[in-house]
């Protein structure tokens, strides 16, 4: 059974996981509600209560499942309804894009009711955060046979925050003298799936591909865009260049690696200013 988090009597400290939200069921449980977990265990003595920025995705769970989860604004209301004083609010984003800046509009504007506000970052967010996940994507997906490449799958923004897929790659390709093992495409972003599948075949040097999401929910995106059957997913785009092809559909949120790193960035949140 899911926690979902919405109850009322909270107490007077919270802690508020904001995510986008999925509407797949099994890895939410595997991912959100795995960092929400996490999150509990460092934090004994603060109840954990759950948001999504995702109207959509709260809508259809409603209608769907009726399954009722809180955005930002309402979660915010609970707490001071249920008369919170110290609140920290801890995002599961991956960066410092629209999404996490739009939660930090709202936090402000929530701030004078409470006694204290606090907020963590984003996933990647200082270079010990590239290296930490840099080593926990080599750790679930490693290369372990010659001619073999691993294609990640991000999101993409046209924020200037879709800088962090370049830096990411760069940081998993440190030491990597003779060729790349990983690489990284976007899905609204840049660089392309083309992008990358030109790099790749123009080098030659690979015969194996291996598709994963570098997301933290393995949702519509890398049921559909990436391992789909289509003619324009991933999977079938490498496959018709002549690819052998491997999916790995995790989201990166199921790794404890990630989950403690959330934990951790939640431990060392900053006061919100107004």
């Amino acid at each position: 059974m899911e926690n979902y988090r919405n109850q009322d009597g909270i107490g007077e400290k919270e802690v508020l996981v904001v995510s986008f939200g999925t509407t797949f069921a099994e890895t939410r449980q595997k991912t959100i509600s795995a960092i929400e977990e996490a999150i509990e265990k460092a934090f004994p003595g603060y109840a954990v209560r759950r948001a999504f920025t995702s109207g959509m995705i709260r809508s259809k769970l409603a209608k769907r499942d009726g399954i009722l989860i809180d955005g930002p604004e309402e979660a915010l209301e609970r707490a001071v309804r249920s008369g919170v004083k110290e609140l920290i609010v801890q995002p599961t984003h991956l960066m410092d894009g629209k999404e996490y800046n739009k939660l930090m509009d709202v936090l402000v504007r929530f701030a004078p009711s409470f006694e204290k506000v606090t907020a963590g970052l984003p996933l990647l967010s200082s270079p010990e955060d590239f290296t930490a996940v840099a080593k926990a994507v080599r750790t679930h997906l490693p290369v372990t046979e010659e001619n073999t490449a691993v294609v990640l799958m991000g999101h993409g923004t046209d924020a200037p925050s879709n800088a962090v897929y370049a830096e990411m790659q760069s940081v998993l390709n440190e030491g990597d003298e003779d060729e790349q093992e990983y690489f990284i495409a976007t899905v609204e972003g840049t660089p392309t799936v083309t992008d990358v599948l030109t790099e790749i075949w123009e080098s030659a040097a690979y015969l194996d591909i291996i598709l994963a999401p570098f997301m933290i929910v393995a949702g519509d995106h890398a049921a559909n865009d990436l391992a789909g059957e289509e003619e324009d997913s991933w999977k079938t785009i490498f496959l018709n260049h002549g690819y052998r092809v491997q999916t790995q559909l995790q989201g990166i949120g199921e790794w404890q690696e990630i989950q403690e790193l959330f934990a951790e960035h939640a431990l060392k949140a900053v006061p919100v200013k107004e």
